[in-house]
């Protein structure tokens, strides 16, 4: 027997007990039955056209405009009919797209995983918080044979699934240069290249890349773009912007990027972000840098991990807990 008949035969059942009783264990009954019908898809004017023909059946001699009012009911209800079909294919389709969305954002963090260095140097903290399924940020740390500890922070103009997979590119490209990882200029112009040639025009890329040297306490770097972070001198108690000129990756592949250092000092923080953590918005507007710099001092006898963390908190509290873009903040600190 196939649905249709199972179908038929149980609201038979239905629409004669309920003729009989009006009760509302009947109309639960009903309740239930539309969901086998939705599972089954059974359209409203199918229904409709069933419901005639059971009544009809149930009282022969029904009113003829009772019955006639049946098709102008059955013509409504084709229009909602084909709206609800319409509807059903839209909600597989998203349902769909959401099992996609899941299974990449799984496989970026796979991809795009780093382990954050141990080193007797540097205290770091790093949190990258997506304000979707998936991130357009992206960090990596990288430590060489010489203990030099390497870190890039990447902000893609472009997100979900072609960003996941750029960045996924950019990664190991950068663990393929071992040469030069210790030369942050030459590392962005190389990468440069590989972007410009490899990912589409209408995706850019801001990036950032430093490497600390234990031996003299260095932290060379470049930028490609990439929002500026900041240098937080402990002798003066005060903190500086670390700026850098640069364009963007993947704009010219003959860009030539421009090395920069500082001296850590015992205390001294170098300080990363992308833009998602500059542009926090509230209710009057964006926050100054000078507010996060305060958010930052607030903290500043912690240990880098849990001072990263506090600070994400303080501007999520600041947004109402509703991020308008990814946010991604790291902190390395000289201890020893």
């Amino acid at each position: 027997m196939t649905f249709k008949n199972i179908m038929e035969t149980k609201y038979r059942d239905i629409l004669s007990n309920y003729l009989q009783q009006q009760s509302e264990q009947v109309l639960y009954q009903s309740q239930k039955f539309s969901r086998k019908l939705i599972e089954h898809q059974i359209s409203p004017e199918e229904m409709i056209s069933l419901h005639r023909s059971l009544l009809l059946e149930i009282e022969p001699n029904l009113s003829e405009n009772v019955l006639h009012s049946f098709d102008v009911l059955l013509e409504i209800m084709m229009g909602y009919g084909l709206a609800y079909r319409e509807h059903q294919s839209l909600r597989d389709q998203q349902i769909e797209l959401k099992n996609e969305i899941e299974v990449a954002a799984n496989m970026q963090k796979t991809l795009l995983g780093t382990k954050i260095p141990k080193t007797a140097n540097l205290d770091i903290g790093a949190i990258s918080v997506p304000a979707k399924k998936m991130s357009g940020d992206y960090f990596h740390f990288i430590e060489d044979e010489q203990n030099r500890i390497g870190v890039a922070i990447a902000d893609i103009i472009g997100k979900g699934i072609p960003a996941a997979l750029c960045m996924s590119m950019i990664k190991y490209a950068m663990d393929s240069l071992t040469d030069i990882q210790h030369q942050p200029s030459r590392l962005l112009e190389d990468l440069n290249r590989v972007v410009e040639q490899n990912v589409d025009p209408s995706m850019f890329i801001t990036m950032f890349y430093g490497m600390y040297d234990p031996n003299e306490h260095q932290f060379h770097y470049s930028s490609a773009g990439h929002e500026p972070g900041f240098f937080y001198d402990a002798a003066q108690n005060k903190f500086f912007d670390l700026a850098a000129d640069g364009l963007l990756l993947g704009v010219n592949k003959k860009t030539r990027y421009r090395g920069y250092s500082r001296k850590l000092q015992i205390g001294d923080m170098i300080v990363l972000l992308s833009d998602g953590v500059t542009e926090c918005r509230t209710d009057k507007g964006f926050i100054e840098r000078d507010a996060i710099v305060s958010y930052i001092r607030k903290n500043i006898d912690l240990p880098a991990d849990v001072m990263v963390n506090n600070v994400y908190k303080d501007l999520e509290r600041l947004q109402a807990f509703q991020l308008r873009d990814d946010f991604t903040l790291i902190i390395l600190k000289r201890v020893k």
